[in-house]
């Protein structure tokens, strides 16, 4: 992916690689790599590509998003049925989608694009249009149609005491039938599973623009049919698989892996929902506002925001009198330097001058305020904000969220959007993960690990975490974010800083000096225990091999015997019958009368990869549960 590139509409992409003739299909790919490694000019709205001496493709994105096919040109021979159309569209980074005006009367005018459909809260069932509702207060009772009348409208109308009917009570109206997936729907969700399984048969090797294009596709034809949710975390799909193909280093295997899940479990629900449930998995496009009155918020902490995805910014959380979290972003297109850049721009809410930066640390009081049920800021029209005093983490209204459980919190995390975790924390020394250098504290008895919350080198995460590592013995307060995981983790978020209780620092934006660290360590750190964890890597593994490899990865033996019987011994039956599906689903290869292989059967091995990837992830949240203490999960955790 070329992000000089404007950003090119889902539905162009899949229409310029379904009119390639099939022999240039399978020169795509290499087509996309010449265009992605070409120089890019930008001229106003055009941005042009010299993909030889002779030859150069333009896209006009007015508005700066490329929305129609005739959008690219290209002045070679073969144009406009060639390959370099349908490559520079591959290489593109991928257009969100414009959101629907009703779904957000007054919408922030940055708009977090980290923040998927998914995440949108269930909605009550909307009653059958066919069907007029009988608590509608806009709508009269229903009644026999109008007759005639000979007497004054002015006067009651007389009574018929012969009539029964004039004085027997009118039986309830019949409920609405549930809200039902539409046909339209129920065709969408079809081909959004056929599409993912065709990438999980191919793997993120195999899975080049054409698969890509086909998954594509099918997410525009499900926004279409109003399944946004579904839609959106199918894009997400695709930009996790050009990360991967392009060696992108924001590319994590686990990310791709939960989106893959996601669109597989969306597409195989969808089709049975009903009522809220059915609203949840439609999902909408953006949250909606409501609105809020008046608002004293205090300043907790800055995180800047970098995806996978093409999008960049920072995100400043407060806290109002009550507790309750609050955000307010700043996210667009852009990369690193616009998401270290965001923290020192102002705040896009009312008149106030503040930056993000500053805000973290001041307050706000806000009047007219809008809010989302996640608990982000709108910046309306009618919204006022001015600048006010801040609070210091260990005064009063900040101090509360300290005060809460950590078991409690962990719970919270778990099963409601909010993750971040409160905590006070002694750093005892450090553990390497796969990933990296990771700080281990004290937390309430518990043996906490803490990782960075990113590790781009031009964010400060790193660097910060590998300066705490020397000062075990410290005592801090921290903001961190929930990892489920099989023992207690959290990403670092922000932490108070280490010689002075009152300040803080955000370790996305601030960089810690070695000034700012005690004079000496002190003694008596505490060595770090060994964790005696169920092996669910075992299963994780091959969920993530599949994602990566494809279906043939798994059809191999391999050490896939010793697995299972390790599974059953820690008391993980159901893991280890969920393995030898996924590998059985894997080798299912029928031959023909010739002796020759048929085509697999990729529904059979989707689902069983389906059925590993949502327990492996309700695994991981029970196990996370039992590590903190905070209320059990239900699946067969040892």
């Amino acid at each position: 992916m070329n992000p000089q590139l404007p950003p090119v509409d889902p539905v162009v992409t899949a229409e310029l690689v379904a009119a390639l003739t099939p022999r240039l299909r399978k020169r795509l790919d290499a087509g996309v790599a010449k265009v992605a490694g070409r120089p890019v000019v930008r001229e106003g709205d055009v941005v042009r590509i010299a993909v030889d001496d002779d030859t150069d493709l333009e896209l006009h994105a007015p508005g700066g998003v490329v929305t129609r096919a005739e959008a690219i040109r290209c002045g070679c021979l073969l144009a406009p049925g060639c390959l370099h159309r349908a490559a520079a569209a591959s290489a593109a980074p991928i257009a969100d989608p414009t959101p629907s005006p009703a779904a957000d009367p007054t919408p922030s005018p940055a708009a977090d694009p980290a923040e998927p459909p998914a995440t949108a809260p269930p909605r009550p069932p909307v009653a059958h249009p066919a069907v007029p509702s009988d608590t509608d207060p806009a709508q009269p009772p229903a009644s026999h149609p109008a007759e005639p009348s000979t007497t004054n409208p002015t006067q009651p109308p007389a009574s018929h005491p012969a009539d029964p009917s004039a004085t027997a009570p009118t039986s309830p109206a019949p409920a609405p039938p549930p809200d039902t997936a539409t046909p339209e729907q129920r065709a969408a969700a079809v081909d959004l599973r056929d599409a993912a399984a065709a990438v999980l048969e191919a793997g993120t090797d195999g899975a080049g623009a054409v698969v890509q294009a086909e998954l594509l596709r099918a997410a525009h034809t499900a926004r279409l049919a109003g399944l946004p949710r579904a839609a959106g975390r199918a894009v997400s799909v695709v930009t996790a698989l050009r990360a991967a193909r392009g060696a992108d280093p924001a590319y994590r295997l686990s990310d791709l892996a939960a989106a893959l899940r996601d669109v597989l479990r969306l597409a195989h629900r969808l089709p049975d929902a009903v009522g809220q449930e059915l609203s949840a998995l439609r999902g909408s496009v953006r949250q909606p506002y409501a609105p809020n009155g008046s608002l004293r918020l205090y300043g907790l902490f800055s995180e800047p925001v970098l995806t996978a995805t093409g999008y960049a910014g920072a995100v400043t959380w407060t806290a109002d009198a009550t507790g309750r979290l609050h955000t307010v972003s700043d996210v667009a297109p852009g990369d690193a330097g616009r998401a270290t850049g965001a923290a020192d721009r102002g705040v896009r809410l009312g008149d106030t001058t503040l930056t993000h930066r500053e805000l973290s640390r001041a307050g706000l009081v806000v009047s007219g305020a809008t809010v989302s049920p996640t608990g982000r800021l709108g910046a309306g029209a009618g919204v006022r904000a001015v600048r006010a005093s801040g609070a210091a983490w260990h005064a009063e209204p900040l101090d509360r969220l300290w005060t809460v459980p950590v078991a409690e919190q962990v719970s919270r995390a778990l099963t409601t959007e909010q993750d971040l975790l409160f905590l006070d924390v002694t750093l005892t020394g450090t553990v390497r993960e796969a990933a990296g250098e990771c700080l281990v504290a004290d937390c309430a008895g518990l043996t906490l690990r803490l990782a960075a919350a990113h590790d781009d080198p031009a964010l400060p995460h790193r660097d910060n975490l590998r300066l705490l590592a020397s000062a075990r013995g410290s005592r801090l307060r921290v903001v961190a974010r929930l990892t489920p995981a099989p023992f207690p983790r959290a990403l670092l978020l922000a932490v108070s800083h280490p010689t002075d209780p009152d300040a803080r620092v955000d370790l996305g934006l601030d960089r810690l000096r070695r000034a700012d660290l005690p004079a000496r360590v002190p003694p008596g750190a505490a060595s770090v225990p060994d964790i005696d964890e169920a092996p669910v890597h075992l299963l994780r593994r091959r969920v993530h091999q599949a994602v990566s490899g494809g279906r043939r990865v798994l059809a191999f033996p391999g050490g896939r015997d010793a697995d299972g019987p390790r599974l059953r011994r820690h008391g993980l039956g159901t893991a280890a019958e969920l393995l030898d599906e996924l590998h059985a689903a894997a080798a299912d290869r029928a031959r023909d009368s010739f002796g020759r292989l048929l085509p697999a059967d990729s529904g059979r091995f989707a689902r069983a990869w389906l059925a590993a990837a949502v327990y492996t992830e309700e695994l991981d949240r029970a196990l996370c549960a039992a590590a903190w203490g905070a209320a059990p999960g239900g699946c067969d955790a040892p």
